[in-house]
């Protein structure tokens, strides 16, 4: 098969398309055919290589993808070649105290797939069959490609973590990215008024058109003020997921007894903490990774019936991998990046 291979820890120049051997599921695993696989920044970390990551290289990355059932492992039942399936990233042992209390992603074994694992920007992926859930239908594997990584980790930032509420004010940061772009959602879903802020224009006009009910230039020196003027004692929520060059101020524009809820650090992992303000304003510091597996069931629900719906940014043919995370390296994107392997190396990028 055809698959996106991290030769070595670097820019993009170490992202090779080439042929390696086609995997086959073992006992208890399918082998998914792709017919679309979606970026995140977890495919930047991947290549550009994390402090403490062993990874073996050379390595297959990518969490997210849709397709259909194309071999079965020994054992798998309820699963037939041809069924279209989403992909489930989360991974972990199904055996534990966590697991078996369906809390999976707190599992000592958790990884995403794409991580320790081959994921999915290849034109077949193997998975254990508890990995895959039905596709809705009526909606393309391009779409249900960039669900499962940002839905589910913006479900349980907002739904199990912070538990947002009808009325209450959420300030979300970035949210011309896919994470930023499906909390957004959710949280109208949820009854909630959102803030959001992006660095051009153009994304807080699209975040306006997604439901924002105000929008604010995260340029903006006086951002806090500027929320301070929306709501004088600040936001019930903050989603934060950009991490070090924003932190501080997730922390003063959140209200007494707010809650800041944090999935990741794509600025920067030393974020700075005026403890002060944490304990004087009895702040609720709220860490999220991903989602429990089950999550994703309500979210397809939801695409299905067209309440939630993830923003394709635009789509690249397999082949132009490096392109394609060069443009989300460089934060150009509103929504989702997929990628397309039945695409020539050709094809005019959509």
């Amino acid at each position: 098969m055809k698959a996106v291979v991290i030769t070595a820890h670097g820019g993009p120049e170490v992202l090779d398309y080439r042929e390696v051997e086609t995997p086959m599921p073992g006992p208890g695993e399918v082998q998914v055919r792709l017919a679309a696989s979606a970026l995140n920044h977890l495919d930047l970390w991947m290549r550009r290589g994390l402090p403490g990551l062993k990874l073996a290289l050379p390595h297959i990355s990518g969490a997210d993808g849709a397709g259909v059932v194309s071999a079965l492992g020994v054992g798998v039942r309820k699963l037939r070649e041809g069924d279209p399936v989403v992909v489930n990233p989360v991974i972990s042992c199904g055996l534990c105290r966590e697991c078996l209390q369906g809390r999976d992603n707190l599992c000592r074994e958790f990884s995403v797939l794409g991580e320790h694992r081959p994921g999915c920007l290849a034109e077949y992926v193997v998975v254990p069959a508890q990995n895959v859930v039905p596709a809705p239908a009526g909606v393309e594997p391009t779409v249900l490609a960039a669900v499962p990584t940002t839905f589910m980790t913006a479900w349980q930032m907002l739904v199990e973590k912070a538990r947002l509420q009808p009325g209450e004010l959420v300030l979300l940061w970035a949210a011309g990215s896919g994470v930023g772009v499906a909390g957004l959602q959710i949280a109208k879903l949820l009854g909630a008024t959102v803030i959001a802020t992006a660095s051009s224009e153009d994304k807080l006009a699209r975040a306006r058109e997604l439901g924002a009910d105000y929008t604010v230039s995260s340029r903006r020196d006086d951002l806090v003020d500027a929320v301070k003027q929306i709501s004088k004692r600040g936001v019930d929520v903050v989603f934060e997921h950009t991490g070090e060059k924003t932190w501080p101020r997730s922390i003063l524009a959140a209200a007494r007894g707010g809650r800041i809820v944090t999935c990741g650090a794509t600025s920067g992992f030393e974020a700075k903490t005026d403890l002060r303000h944490v304990f004087f304003r009895q702040l609720q510091i709220l860490g999220s990774t991903m989602a429990r597996k089950g999550d994703l069931y309500p979210i397809l629900d939801h695409v299905a019936a067209g309440r939630l719906r993830p923003v394709i940014d635009r789509t690249f043919p397999l082949a132009q991998a490096r392109a394609a995370e060069e443009r989300l390296e460089r934060s150009e994107q509103f929504g989702k990046i997929v990628l397309l392997p039945s695409l020539a190396s050709n094809h005019d990028v959509t």
